[in-house]
């Protein structure tokens, strides 16, 4: 029975028993709070507050239809009767005379004993001792901090479908209702680890001094030491680091939440992937890293493995994951559905291997440096299709607003010698996706058709 919960774990279910519990009920209110807080924000930026007593006094109409009372009472009176309450001379004088001190007044009286007992003394605090442990019991250790990156990245929820067809033409499968107009697709996904990828101020040259480090989704650690990169300073990105990242060097851009200290984050999902394809598209283009990191975090005099082949030391090419604005049924059905069956192609700049020599063989000498480039195409593999709801904009967590149909189910297959006994291997949810969506596009065009009845087929 514990295996059995723990394989079903990020497993959706499979029926929708309660509708204030459902995915699209929590989707429809992460929403709302959403559009509130963004309206409460311009509200404030906009200080409303300041300007609701102000008034610019009656018009000029008001003023000539009255007589002239009821206008702003002008003042027209001296200031000769504020005279007396003015100081008299000689109070000036005297306290003109006392205010300047003279030179032997400025000097400090010097302190007395009890004033320097009592006073701090200058210099190093000294440490105090740590408190022995008690016999009670092990001493705790101190809690650290939370990092300030862990659990920043906007987690999909698994998509809540169902097979389950009521008859009436009432389509309650899980899939939104409004996938055609207010969604925005992502696909293919790559496979690889969820990270964030943080950029910080440097003196040294870009593209050259270290400036990018990636940190974990859940904890905010850093995954590898700080590599250099041509993204600019104060930058934000969400990222897909790919399985395969030591043979190919690829860093999948998935979403922006900060370029160059400026917030992305308030903005809809179709704008920040637009931004972020734009913002990618303009970056300088850096030859590969020719030397690789060993585990110390210490540069090697080469690239090269004693078989010849090149691995990277840190990510070098950053890839956009494709968007797709157009979410109709029959474009879901006969193009991003098998797109995402279907691998994904890349083109990478790597260094070229140069060929061991017979002298290098027989000498102790340093493999030469690597100097030229070759371009080769790499195959990603696709992992499922992400969905974002079009006017949400990003928020950190675990949030409905976006969905994911992954390509293979998370529970494993069952063994060979249990599939005597009854037990099948899960259906991929894609595959569920896809014929909801079929069974959603047969039912949209016979809406659409007229019936036809017997006296007119005749």
């Amino acid at each position: 029975m514990q295996n059995d919960r723990k394989a079903s774990y990020k497993v959706p279910p499979a029926a929708i028993r309660d509708t204030l519990t459902s995915q699209e009920h929590r989707r429809n209110k992460a929403l709302e709070e959403q559009k509130r807080r963004r309206a409460e924000r311009f509200d404030s930026s906009r200080q409303l507050d300041l300007f609701a007593d102000l008034t610019l006094g009656p018009s000029d109409d008001e003023a000539d239809e009255g007589d002239g009372q009821d206008g702003p009472e002008i003042v027209r009176q001296g200031v000769s009767h504020l005279a007396g309450m003015l100081p008299a001379a000689r109070e000036i004088s005297s306290a003109n005379s006392g205010a300047a001190p003279t030179s032997e007044s400025a000097v400090p009286a010097p302190q007395t004993a009890e004033m320097q007992t009592s006073g701090k003394k200058r210099g190093k605090n000294k440490r105090r001792p740590k408190a022995a442990p008690s016999s009670s019991g092990p001493s705790r250790p101190p809690k650290r901090k939370p990092s300030r990156w862990a659990d920043k990245c906007m987690y999909a929820e698994l998509l809540e479908m169902s097979e389950v067809y009521d008859g009436y033409n009432v389509v309650s499968d899980g899939i939104p209702h409004d996938i055609e107009t207010g969604w925005v697709a992502v696909t293919p996904v790559p496979v690889g680890k969820r990270c964030l990828a943080v950029t910080h101020q440097t003196s040294g040259v870009p593209g050259v001094a270290p400036n990018l480090t990636l940190r974990s989704r859940v904890l905010g650690k850093p995954l590898m030491n700080a590599f250099p990169s041509p993204l600019p300073p104060h930058t934000v990105l969400d990222c897909i680091l790919d399985e395969n990242w030591k043979e190919n060097g690829i860093l999948h851009v998935l979403d922006v939440l900060q370029w160059k200290e400026q917030d992305i984050t308030e903005c809809e999902t179709a704008f920040r992937f637009w931004w972020r394809n734009t913002r990618l598209s303009e970056l300088p283009v850096h030859p590969p890293p020719v030397n690789a990191v060993d585990q110390e975090g210490g540069f090697s005099a080469s690239a090269i493995e004693p078989g010849g082949h090149y691995l990277f030391p840190h990510p070098a090419t950053f890839v956009p994951v494709p968007y797709h604005t157009d979410t109709s049924l029959a474009h879901l059905l006969h193009e991003l559905i098998p797109l995402t069956r279907s691998s994904r192609m890349i083109s990478i700049t790597k260094p070229v291997t140069p060929q061991p020599r017979a002298t290098d063989m027989d000498l102790d000498v340093p493999a030469p440096l690597i100097t030229d480039l070759e371009t080769a195409s790499v195959e990603i593999k696709s992992d499922g299709l992400l969905l974002y709801v079009a006017q949400a904009t990003y928020e950190p967590g675990t949030s409905p607003l976006s969905s994911w149909v992954p390509l293979q189910a998370y529970t494993q297959a069952a063994p060979e010698t249990d599939m005597g006994k009854g037990k099948v291997a899960p259906e991929s949810p894609l595959n569920v996706f896809e014929s909801l969506v079929r069974r959603r596009l047969a039912l949209k065009i016979s809406s659409v058709l007229p019936e036809v009845t017997m006296e007119e087929s005749q």
